[in-house]
């Protein structure tokens, strides 16, 4: 039988297996390009442009989000997959040999090829939420993000193997970590290959507008907001508040821990919120997540590792819910996915670089308080957003 042939309506949920593992490896490769950039940036001698490694890789996955959009219409999500995690294969592995000999160009190129990649293997999620009825994308969305859990503690939660990897290859843990993510990647492209998709590119393009058209649609641009701002403040918090834990003399395992509580907070309660958005409406995900990115960015400046780690669960959380109601409304449009993606990895890099430069100005409370400011945004999404 045909993949057209499926009734996405009826899926057999055992083909989401492959795709689901494969995204659970990529997000353990992603926090890994994401989180120990800025330490890799520090320890090669440029403390003062920390964040400028997780700029480039947001801005060149808003370079390739809308690119690899418009490849997946046309030549099917496994295909766009597939190149992606190719690509953030090589990215990850030419990052690691630019560290490790201390060649920040290399290193930096790396990273861009790394977030290029992210730019097209995050809209797995789309994949994942196509092939369910309308009233279950929350679910499914939500099942995808509690597998992605699983990848991220293999980086976040074997810290200690990490450790010794980097001391057999003569580096630092976070140096032999893009080593490790570029072989999650790899191994996820290999699962993609096993991958049957339950919506084939012919059904996706009946239901795909102009641009200018889904971008025209009420509520579309109000979803963008929302979902381009949990991006935003999510990567940017956390980018750089490991960064602050390192100076706050938290060693490597602390800020791991931190980060264990950050992904527990972004992908371990799909399973909850995603059914609840399904049943609430999208309205619910994007008040839930204002307020919550606003209580996480007034408390990350408070004194006190205990404080970080409730800081990063809250910033997990409060994405979680944004961003789910956001990408569930957008499924509607294809046409605006990429651009969408592009719009929240603009924002990620805005966030990171004029963060870092704000930090070293102001002090990391200037950019809490900034972020608690932009978190309300997603309020007037809600205010815009269809009921359900």
């Amino acid at each position: 039988m045909s993949d057209a042939a499926l009734n996405p309506a009826r899926p057999n949920l055992t083909r989401l297996l492959p795709l689901y593992a494969a995204q659970a490896l990529a997000t353990g490769a992603t926090t890994v390009s994401t989180v120990l950039a800025s330490l890799i940036m520090s320890g090669l001698g440029s403390e003062a442009l920390s964040g400028l490694p997780s700029t480039l890789i947001q801005l060149s996955g808003a370079l390739s989000a809308g690119l690899f959009g418009a490849l997946m219409l046309r030549r099917g999500r496994r295909t766009g997959l597939t190149t992606a995690f190719l690509l953030g294969t090589a990215g990850a592995a030419l990052g690691f040999l630019g560290a490790r000999a201390a060649l920040t160009p290399v290193f930096l190129l790396g990273a861009m090829m790394m977030g290029a990649a992210q730019g097209g293997y995050q809209q797995a999620r789309y994949a994942a939420a196509e092939s369910v009825p309308d009233g279950r994308r929350g679910a499914a969305l939500g099942a995808l993000m509690l597998m992605s859990v699983l990848g991220s503690f293999v980086m976040t939660g074997f810290s200690r193997p990490i450790e010794l990897l980097g001391t057999g290859l003569g580096t630092t843990p976070e140096v032999a970590g893009w080593l490790v993510g570029g072989a999650l990647l790899g191994a996820a492209a290999l699962l993609i290959l096993l991958w049957r998709p339950l919506r084939s590119p012919a059904q996706a393009a009946g239901t795909r507008l102009p641009l200018q058209d889904a971008f025209g649609i009420p509520g579309v641009r109000s979803t963008a907001l929302a979902v381009a701002t949990a991006q935003g403040l999510m990567v940017t918090l956390m980018s750089l508040t490991p960064l602050r834990a390192h100076h706050m003399g938290v060693d490597h395992a602390g800020v791991a821990a931190l980060i264990s509580g950050h992904i527990l907070g972004m992908f371990g309660f799909g399973w909850l919120t995603g059914p609840t958005i399904d049943r609430l409406g999208v309205r619910f995900g994007y008040v839930g997540g204002a307020l919550l990115l606003c209580s996480a960015a007034l408390t990350a400046p408070l004194s006190g590792q205990v404080w970080l780690a409730v800081s990063m669960f809250l910033l997990g959380l409060g994405w979680n819910l944004a961003f789910v109601a956001g990408s569930k409304a957008l499924t509607r449009f294809p046409a605006a996915q990429g651009v969408t993606d592009a719009l929240g990895y603009l924002s990620a890099a805005l966030g990171t670089l004029l963060g870092g430069v704000l930090i070293a100005h102001s002090g990391f409370a200037a950019l809490a308080g900034t972020c608690a400011l932009l978190s309300l945004l997603p309020l007037f999404s809600a205010w815009r957003a269809r009921t359900t």
